[in-house]
């Protein structure tokens, strides 16, 4: 097996780093997920080869050891929970209605959410690994139009580390009291021992209003069944949030959705050391980077909202920008939820007109071209704070912020380096400059700024972003590329296979120089997490899932009780026998 040196930050000096958070129903302090490793110099992972027989391509392939300050250590990948697992009176991923009775399809059986049946969706995206009242707890979140969430227990062997789940602890998380959930995509376990989720590609408030019944878009049409069919009780504006789960003192799930952060197509959101910025990524075509600031420490209900604006600086390398911020106002979960559950709609906030010749717009009107392309705007008086909220994308672009980003995908921060990256799926349409070769239009900047003007790649990149002392980026620049074949190598494979593609999930090993990145690619014939190392540029394949299986929520862990792993998700595999959604753990490893 090809072996390849990964090269980590000394850490020594990084004693401040993040504290751990206190667990206040028995005094003990949980370990932080996001602190930097101390006293850890080397790492050396097993590079795996590209798969290439059918019982390679057909089964998850990961590194079978790591070596870390010159140490070996075996590790393995273990499977903790997959799609269908029946336990405590619960079936995992189990999709439920208002009431939370179990939905069913048409012929009678269940809707599980595991991207393969005749449910719309893609199935498990992130599960996160929760330390509260001296246990370790498992919150699991799936990607289908009826979002569900999902928890258990893990029990963690004292000799080895091994983790499995305890038997009669799944849960099925009801977020009826919060409109029911929708598209959960990536998350993050924050600093204080909390899962923050994601709602993904909110549907278009302005095309649905006045429609009843079916709308034709298959998102919101689905999320109907949540409803027991009745589309007069639905709204857009109750999906598109971030949601976070708490584990109470109890051992009950406290589920909230935060309206202060805005509406849009949440990939990921990611808090940074300060436990108060949120970096908010926008899943979909013509989006936008956003910053959220709360008032508090540890408490998203309340804070302002602000949008980016870039400035090219080079073309190469998948482009360099200068980021500025744009200020969209301050809110709070309250006050946004009224509008919500109110029914508001999309005329209630704005005025609309149709645009003049060349795309500009009547006098008093803005022209912007976001996600859901050429418009002409105004906000009705009084209603900027709605706008901000309900409709963040739009206002972000009315307000002047880049709404041309395609496929922004995972977020993670080096804090010895204070740098941040990014992953950008597709490097391609509203990114290019006017004209998209790759769907001959120029319908993505028809009346837009045109801030971003690069070469459209298919293969995407990882971005880095300079972090100022205030958290704030500063400015971002291309990392790591992937890059197209002319045609299919001997494996299938149109992008090349020692490169990434279509990068999605990004994660940091905290404190050091390793960025853990997880691809969403139909480029590759096997996804692949690959370990970069952001000093040397070195690329090692540690994990491949089978055919057909996104690789989604690599997230590390580097000190449970003493043990380290990296979760990893297989998310829709093809394999006959094998096709469900599972979670599990590279491990278990000793960074101490």
């Amino acid at each position: 097996m090809k072996r390849s040196w990964v090269s980590l930050v000394a850490v020594a000096a990084l004693a401040v780093g993040f504290s751990g958070c206190s667990d206040s129903s028995d005094g003990k302090s949980a370990s932080n997920p996001n602190a930097p490793l101390k006293g850890v110099d080397t790492v050396l992972f097993e590079g795996i080869a590209t798969p290439a027989t059918d019982a390679q391509k057909n089964t998850l392939q990961s590194s079978r050891t790591i070596t870390v300050n010159g140490e070996e250590q075996a590790v393995s990948f273990t499977t903790l929970m997959a799609t269908g697992h029946a336990d405590n009176g619960e079936v995992f991923g189990l999709v439920k209605d208002i009431n939370d009775n179990p939905i069913k399809f048409e012929d009678g059986s269940n809707y599980i959410c595991n991207g393969t049946n005749d449910g719309v969706g893609s199935g498990l995206d992130y599960s996160s690994i929760l330390q509260k009242n001296g246990k370790i707890y498992m919150v699991n979140q799936f990607e289908c139009q009826v979002g569900a969430m999902y928890k258990f227990e893990l029990d963690q062997d004292k000799e080895t580390g091994a983790l499995s789940p305890k038997a009669d602890t799944l849960e099925f998380i009801s977020q009826k009291d919060e409109f029911g959930g929708f598209v959960h995509c990536a998350g993050q376990t924050t600093p204080w021992n909390s899962h923050l989720g994601s709602e993904e590609y909110e549907s278009d408030a302005r095309s649905i209003e006045g429609v009843n019944g079916a709308t034709g878009s298959k998102y919101y049409d689905e999320t109907v069944k949540f409803w027991g069919g009745d589309f007069s009780k639905m709204s857009p504006y109750f999906y598109g949030w971030t949601p976070e789960v708490q584990i109470m003192s109890d051992g009950s799930a406290n589920y909230m959705k935060h309206y202060a952060m805005g509406r849009f197509s949440h990939e990921l959101a990611y808090v940074m050391p300060d436990k108060k910025t949120v970096y908010q990524t926008d899943d979909g075509a013509n989006v936008a980077l956003f910053v959220f600031v709360a008032d508090k420490a540890e408490d998203l209900s309340a804070g302002t909202l602000y949008a980016g604006k870039f400035e090219q600086t080079s073309a190469g390398n998948a482009g360099a920008f200068n980021i500025s911020w744009i200020d969209l106002g301050h809110a709070t979960n309250d006050e946004i939820r009224d509008y919500v559950a109110n029914m508001t709609v999309f005329s209630d906030i704005f005025e609309t007109a149709d645009a003049n010749a060349n795309f500009t717009c009547p006098t008093g009107f803005t022209s912007i071209n976001a996600s859901a392309g050429h418009e002409c705007l105004k906000v009705k008086d009084g209603m900027e704070k709605v706008a901000s909220r309900l409709e963040t994308r739009r206002y972000a672009a009315m307000k002047g912020a880049t709404t041309e980003f395609r496929k922004m995908e995972g977020f993670t921060y080096d804090e010895a380096n204070k740098k941040a990256y990014l992953a950008m799926s597709n490097v391609a349409r509203g990114m290019a400059d006017g004209y998209s070769a790759s769907k001959n239009t120029t319908k993505y900047d028809d009346g837009g700024n045109n801030d971003l003007r690069v070469p459209e790649n298919i293969c995407g990149a990882v971005y880095s972003l300079s972090i100022g002392a205030d958290m704030m980026a500063t400015d971002m620049m291309g990392t790591v590329e992937g890059m197209e074949l002319a045609e299919a190598d001997a494996y299938g494979n149109t992008c090349h296979a020692d490169m990434i593609s279509q990068p999605d999930n990004v994660a940091m090993l905290p404190g050091t120089s390793i960025l853990m990145i997880g691809e969403d690619t139909s480029k590759h014939t096997n996804n692949v997490i690959w370990a970069y190392d952001t000093m040397t540029g070195a690329l090692t394949r540690t994990l491949t899932t089978p055919v057909g299986a996104e690789t989604t929520s690599p997230f590390w862990y580097a000190d449970i009780n003493g043990w380290g792993y990296m979760t990893a998700v297989t998310q829709h595999p093809k394999v006959d026998g094998a096709k469900e959604s599972s979670v599990g753990v590279i491990g278990n490893i000793k960074f101490k």
